[in-house]
């Protein structure tokens, strides 16, 4: 849940918005943490939480019961494939080294055009500003293309997350 309580209100407050807009939520199956918030968030208000998981985690009985549906794969690469696969967009909520190399993953298939989907950084409490300056660092030390940047929606507001995850555009361009 993070050191602030901040954290689990901001959670909470995108899954009511996600939720008034009907959307549904596809994520990685937990019961604990801010993944199980936003999926009791979603499942108290009736709508469809499909949470894909490996089979290792659901041994270590940390997948969410509740969910509409859930899907059991071998791999954490397999669960990360599908959820990259099946959804529509991506939000980054705070999070620890998990939530980071899906964020990465996403970014990278983005980059190499094997999916283009809009990706945000909920930016709870500034939770993600350290990761914003190393990107920035790293785009102008030559590493990163800052149109990859760039193509980033980060806000800390959920209603401008989902408006612009909404609005969001494929470019049908390629870096490579």
């Amino acid at each position: 849940m993070g050191n602030s309580e901040i954290y689990r209100e901001g959670v909470a407050k995108l899954g009511n918005e996600m939720a008034k807009r009907d959307f549904s939520l596809i994520y990685g199956a937990g019961h604990v943490g801010l993944m199980g918030v936003i999926a009791d968030v979603m499942l108290d208000q009736g709508k469809e939480v499909i949470g894909i998981i490996p089979q290792k985690l659901v041994d270590r009985e940390v997948a969410h019961q509740g969910c509409t549906d859930l899907v059991i794969v071998e791999t954490m690469r397999d669960r990360k494939w599908l959820m990259a696969e099946r959804g529509d967009a991506f939000i980054a909520m705070p999070g620890g080294i998990g939530t980071l190399e899906e964020l990465f993953e996403v970014m990278t298939l983005n980059q190499l055009h094997y999916i283009e989907k809009p990706l945000a950084l909920y930016n709870v409490g500034g939770y993600y500003d350290p990761l914003l300056k190393f990107l920035d660092h790293a785009t102008e030390e030559g590493f990163l293309y800052g149109s990859l940047e760039q193509s980033l929606i980060v806000s800390d507001n959920p209603v401008e997350i989902l408006d612009k995850i909404e609005a969001f555009q494929p470019t049908g361009n390629s870096d490579w």
